[in-house]
């Protein structure tokens, strides 16, 4: 991020979808929509001013706490862009919070690689006696 961006929105939203397998799905999620500038002189964003805003969202907007968090990212020119959030780290007295494109995804396809890779951690060879029944 530039230094002189802006949080120019936050949303939560209830989501209700049917998956390409035709599975019912539902899920929250909050959006925190940044515009990515560079702005005079300005430094990147305090986490108390951060902390800032997402209390003063707190008293107008009902925030999940087991929501999915996604940034939508744009300079204003070019179209926006969804990011996954990994989990902030304290660096060099900032907090930096590392931001991964957000890619499609087939979630019966999601659920199938995620049991196969339990059953593969499990059930292998080395561990076949302990768990696999």
């Amino acid at each position: 991020m530039k230094p002189g961006y802006h949080v120019t929105e936050v949303k939560a939203g209830q989501f209700r979808a049917l998956d390409c397998g035709a599975n019912p799905e539902a899920w929250s999620e909050i959006f925190i929509q940044l515009w990515d500038i560079e702005e005079d002189d300005r430094t990147h964003m305090s986490s108390g001013k951060f902390h800032a805003i997402i209390r003063k969202v707190t008293e107008h907007v009902k925030l999940d706490d087991t929501a999915k968090l996604t940034f939508e990212v744009s300079d204003g020119a070019r179209p926006m862009q969804l990011y996954c959030a990994a989990m902030p780290v304290l660096r060099a007295g900032a907090v930096h919070v590392e931001l991964s494109p957000r890619a499609a995804s087939c979630k019966p396809r999601d659920r199938w690689l995620a049991e196969q890779a339990q059953a593969a951690a499990c059930c292998g060879p080395a561990t076949s006696a302990r768990c696999c029944g």
